[in-house]
């Protein structure tokens, strides 16, 4: 009797130490057949929705910025850190190599733990179960569903095993794990915190980022620095454990600090941020638009697709381009400023009177999102001009960096207006290959773009388009024209007849077509534009790429159209491309997350000019920087090779350009005010050989002296045959030059 009681109380033992793992069993296998649970498809687990950042690269192939929802960029297994890898199993799973998703031991010994207390027993959790977690995130739960919850990883990572590889886990792994501050996996993690690629790791930074997995809010480098060393140690004593590092290299690196280098990604940091958000709001929102997604049959999203863009922008020239522009725009800055100082009407011109003042305050007020935020509020127009009457605390942009003060918003529409902009274009003629764009002085705090979006008045950058139709028709440089003033009757209009900028001097004398383009004077333009019309003109700068409005009128000659920097820079390449016009191409193809080609991009050409004709515009230009408005660039910034160009300013130095053509690369730049009555008062300042040409000058000095970009200094090649084209005009300007003396023509035709 006692024997059967015996036996009974040991299989009701038996029964109850293996019940458990029976209804374990059976739970599993339910959820294996999905009954009464759903499990993701086979599809789902081989093409997990993952949210991919969108990368631009440069034509260097380096990484211009992104554009995400999350900042992930997947990386393959072959392209991780080993210390990554080998940090990663020593912490969170040393028999990762051996199970199949489901560590039975590990798991045995977390029960052990579990029952008595022991803290020092493990997790169960694999590797693939964590990354099943990660990838089919759990709901709030009750206590029996997260028991079922953690029951169905158990079967998604078996799964998981049988779809990828043991090295596609972990890449799997390491590229799903949200490392904080918008670091999302681990080559965003190794940028942000180290400013280092993720195989290119110091064994100490895999350490902490592995360190990181844990719990990253706990071990966050930024906000707890000493618990993330003293975890990314713990990580390293593992790796000392599981023989992936010596005793001895543990305890040098132990005592390393964390040594972060801590580059949050911000769209307003980085190199080319004008160019990107053009890029991003005009160019590929149309492109997505029109390309389906064949994975989830809508459109592209570029904050969460994954594509490619590969651009023509150099990283280099890039990085030149806005040095150039950051050294020149400084110092235009702090003269401007200075001469504000002196201003009644600071920054407004002496002559903008209170009413012109307050009309242009109230327009800007009214397109400011303040403005529309206090509208939608409710707010009547006299109620918010009081509320931007106030003062406030705010940050402001200066050239000593941001600023924190207190202002009322009316006010800092106005401290605002006080600064000078730029856009900046460099444009491979051969090719249409745009190498550098900047489009303003700080991305931050002044995003509207000046070389595509933006349009301003183009003063005496325009003739050379109004010379290229004399040299077309037959004209040569040498071509000697009085210069007298010219008059250009329109029907029903008072006639046009325009003054020199030189106080009219040189009246009566001959002049070539090279010394007067050089020397930009008014009357031999208008006698020019007389031979042909405002149409004939119209129709060649349309050949040329200009789609700005232009009005068929005579003092289109003198430069009164807004056109583009873009537009601008893209046109004059034309006479350095041998009479070819190429659209210019800033994305070269677009790939989608798994590097197939989904669009390449060629640019559409038209031969405007023969290869002769576009030479001699090249020689009618060339005046301009040998003796003429742009001939600072030799004996300011000592360029003595050949360049082709021309110098702008409009009406009362509100506008300055420059155009400078060599064989390899054409560059363009204008320089002013957001408001065309902010300007220097003196043409000496505000002329465009003083305001822009130096952005031009300062780049190429940088670009010459980079053996790496291989920009040559050679010089524009002449056609075997030039026919009875008349290129040396140096007898005539010689004698020109004694009747007109060359400093009189460094000011420019408004």
């Amino acid at each position: 009797m006692a024997a059967n009681k015996l036996s009974k109380y040991i299989r009701l033992t038996w029964l109850l130490v293996w019940l458990p793992f029976l209804l374990i069993f059976l739970l599993v296998s339910f959820i294996s057949l999905e009954i009464f649970v759903d499990l993701p498809s086979v599809q789902e687990l081989q093409n997990p929705k993952s949210n991919l950042a969108t990368v631009i690269y440069s034509s260097d192939m380096k990484t211009l910025g992104k554009y995400y929802a999350e900042n992930r960029v997947n990386v393959k297994y072959y392209e991780l850190d080993q210390d990554l890898v080998n940090a990663l199993i020593a912490t969170e799973d040393a028999r990762f190599r051996d199970h199949s998703g489901v560590d039975l031991k590990a798991l045995g010994r977390a029960v052990f733990g579990a029952m008595t207390g022991s803290s020092s027993s493990g997790g169960g959790s694999t590797l693939s179960q964590q990354l099943a977690k990660m990838m089919f995130p759990r709901e709030k739960l009750s206590k029996f569903q997260t028991v079922i919850r953690k029951l169905k990883e158990w079967v998604i990572a078996a799964r998981l095993e049988k779809n990828y590889t043991k090295d596609e886990i972990l890449a799997m792994y390491l590229n799903k794990f949200d490392f904080l501050h918008l670091a999302v996996g681990v080559k965003s993690a190794a940028q942000i915190y180290f400013n280092r690629n993720q195989d290119s790791l110091e064994i100490q930074q895999a350490a902490m980022l592995i360190g990181m997995a844990k719990n990253p809010s706990l071990f966050d480098p930024i906000k707890r620095n000493e618990a993330t060393l003293q975890r990314r140690n713990v990580v390293m004593n593992q790796m000392v454990k599981y023989g992936y590092l010596s005793k001895e290299k543990y305890d040098s690196l132990k005592k390393l600090p964390l040594g972060i280098i801590y580059h949050p990604e911000d769209h307003n940091d980085g190199l080319a941020p004008y160019f990107r958000e053009y890029l991003r709001e005009y160019f590929l929102k149309d492109w997505c638009s029109k390309h389906i997604n064949p994975e989830t049959n809508k459109p592209y999203n570029i904050y969460k697709d994954g594509l490619r863009i590969f651009t023509t922008i150099d990283s280099r020239m890039q990085q030149y381009a806005e040095e150039a522009v950051n050294e020149h725009m400084t110092d235009l800055q702090k003269l401007f400023t200075k001469e504000c100082k002196t201003k009644r009407n600071a920054p407004f011109a002496w002559n903008v009177n209170k009413e012109q003042i307050e009309n242009i305050m109230m327009s800007s007020m009214k397109r400011s999102d303040r403005y529309r935020s206090l509208k939608n509020a409710g707010l009547s127009k006299d109620q918010i001009l009081v509320e931007f009457k106030k003062p406030i605390s705010m940050t402001v942009y200066s050239l000593r960096g941001d600023i924190d003060t207190i202002m009322s918003p009316w006010d800092s529409i106005r401290y605002y207006k006080s600064f000078l902009h730029t856009g900046f274009v460099s444009i491979e003629p051969a090719t249409g290959f745009v190498k550098a764009w900047v489009g303003g002085v700080n991305h931050k705090h002044f995003k509207f773009d000046h070389v595509k979006v933006g349009r301003r008045q183009v003063g005496s950058t325009f003739k050379p388009f109004v010379y290229a139709l004399a040299i077309q028709e037959g004209y040569s440089p040498c071509y000697q024209v009085a210069n007298v003033r010219t008059c250009i009757e329109t029907p029903g209009q008072p006639a046009w007849c325009p003054d020199n900028s030189d106080g009219n001097k040189g009246t009566g004398k001959m002049v070539t077509l090279r010394y007067a383009l050089a020397g930009s004077i008014n009357y031999v333009t208008a006698w020019v534009m007389k031979q042909f019309g405002p149409d004939a003109v119209i129709s060649l700068v349309r050949r040329l790429g200009i789609t700005a409005p232009i009005e068929a009128v005579p003092s289109i000659a003198l430069g009164t159209p807004d056109i583009s920097v873009y537009e601008m820079v893209a046109a004059n390449a034309t006479f350095a491309n041998k009479g070819t016009y190429i659209q210019p191409t800033f994305i070269t193809r677009i790939e989608d997350k798994n590097g197939k080609v989904l669009e390449e991009f060629f640019p559409t050409t038209d031969e405007v000019f023969s290869e002769e004709k576009a030479y001699a515009m090249i020689q009618l230009m060339r005046g301009v920087v040998d003796y003429g408005t742009g001939s600072r660039l030799r004996f300011r910034y000592n360029l003595r090779n050949e360049i082709a160009g021309k110098t702008g300013t409009t009406q009362n130095n509100a506008d300055g350009w420059f155009m400078g053509l060599t064989p390899d690369l054409v560059a363009g730049c204008w320089v002013g005010g957001e408001e065309r009555s902010v300007h220097f008062n003196s043409t000496n300042e505000g002329q465009g050989a003083s305001m822009a040409l130096p952005i031009w000058g300062k780049f190429f000095q940088k670009v010459y002296a980079d053996p790496s970009l291989k920009i040559s200094k050679n010089g524009f090649v002449k056609p075997a045959n030039m026919g009875n084209i008349e290129l040396d005009c140096s007898a005539y300007d010689a004698q020109t030059e004694k009747d007109i003396p060359m400093e009189d023509l460094d000011f420019e035709s408004k």
